[in-house]
């Protein structure tokens, strides 16, 4: 793409009252943004109200367009139109595909099977804990990770598809040159570097909470499948599955405690039809995947009588401390060293809880 081609692309972008409806319909009309700023008004006139029509003969706003173009001047930096071959071709299959998209990364994620990971920001250890070892496998399996950059779930689910090798990419919901929440600011270099970072929101764009759910039909859009690990009844989380059910995706959810408010959301999934999933062997056998992942061996946690008695629900020090036979002395001597080990987590209100 040439210097004019980028900036007749991005002009149309930046022209108020220009929605991507009527982009891609002018799109359709015309075969690209250049021929259709050289369109007369009475060409435009039965896809555009006047004021816009006004605004595109006046040409490209060049004072608009210039932070856009001055980002795509640094490495790894990308605009990806409708118009490119490399354009997903899971998200044109969506009923409102972006006509442009910014991309920061390895450009050819675009084109690898994805798979959506989503859930609760206020996840818990061991829900963190799933998404990561989920995303991790289902990585390593050729599944590259979808996600949107939040706290919780999502970031888990960034981290192990990194570790993977099939990488991870975030769908965010402002312009690429700011990060959003700033915690994950090293885990967004970490996926500019080893992944990638998307949105269809132009550079400068700040944190709109409206933004956020739009966003959601794209991380869906990418992908064959969304998982969801932990999620409250009225989780955002759930508009992704939603948004993937309504695209003829498969929608995967992992079942949790009964006690448990991010676990109701998942429960309600599965009740609407939502796969139930114990293992990513379990999500990847219902895409068809022609990859299996090996069992883990047996290790010192299978036999730890400890983690045994502590089992994956939440429990207090005084429970726990009677069904094992030992003072409480000594079980919190046992339980920090489990925490070192990274096998059990401390939550508030002084509860243990399993998270290998």
């Amino acid at each position: 793409m040439n210097r004019a081609e980028r900036c007749a692309w991005l002009g149309l972008a930046h022209t108020r009252g220009l929605g991507g409806q009527s982009y891609r319909a002018l799109l359709a009309a015309f075969g690209g943004p250049e021929q259709i700023y050289a369109a007369s008004g009475s060409a435009l006139k039965p896809y555009l109200s006047q004021p816009v029509i006004q605004r595109l003969s006046a040409g490209v706003d060049d004072a608009a367009i210039k932070p856009a173009l001055r980002w795509l001047d640094a490495p790894g930096n990308h605009l990806v139109t409708l118009a490119d071959s490399d354009y997903p071709s899971r998200l044109l299959e969506i009923p409102d595909p972006p006509p442009l998209l910014y991309l920061k990364g390895r450009r050819e994620l675009l084109g690898a099977p994805m798979l959506a990971i989503v859930g609760s920001r206020n996840a818990t250890p061991q829900g963190a804990s799933n998404a990561e070892a989920f995303a991790s496998a289902l990585s390593q399996a050729g599944l590259s990770i979808v996600s949107g950059l939040a706290l919780g779930i999502d970031a888990a689910a960034h981290r192990g598809g990194l570790a993977g090798a099939a990488g991870s990419l975030a769908v965010v919901g402002t312009g690429l040159d700011i990060v959003y929440p700033a915690r994950n600011k090293a885990l967004a270099h970490q996926l500019a570097e080893g992944g990638a970072l998307l949105s269809e929101f132009s550079i400068g764009t700040p944190s709109i909470a409206a933004n956020f759910p739009r966003r959601n039909r794209i991380i869906s859009g990418l992908s064959l499948g969304c998982l969801v690990v932990e999620a409250a009844l009225q989780s955002g989380s759930l508009i992704t599955a939603r948004l993937a059910a309504e695209q003829g995706r498969e929608v995967f959810a992992i079942p949790g405690s009964i006690h448990s408010p991010v676990a109701r959301g998942c429960h309600a999934l599965i009740k609407q039809g939502a796969k139930l999933v114990e293992s990513a062997q379990d999500v990847l056998d219902e895409l068809h995947w022609q990859v299996t992942i090996p069992s883990l061996a047996p290790g010192a946690t299978g036999d730890d009588p400890l983690l045994s008695a502590l089992g994956f629900e939440p429990v207090s020090l005084d429970v726990l401390a009677e069904r094992c036979g030992l003072t409480p002395d000594r079980l919190s001597a046992m339980l920090l060293e489990r925490e070192l080990q990274g096998y059990v987590a401390t939550l508030p209100g002084g509860f243990y809880q399993r998270i290998v």
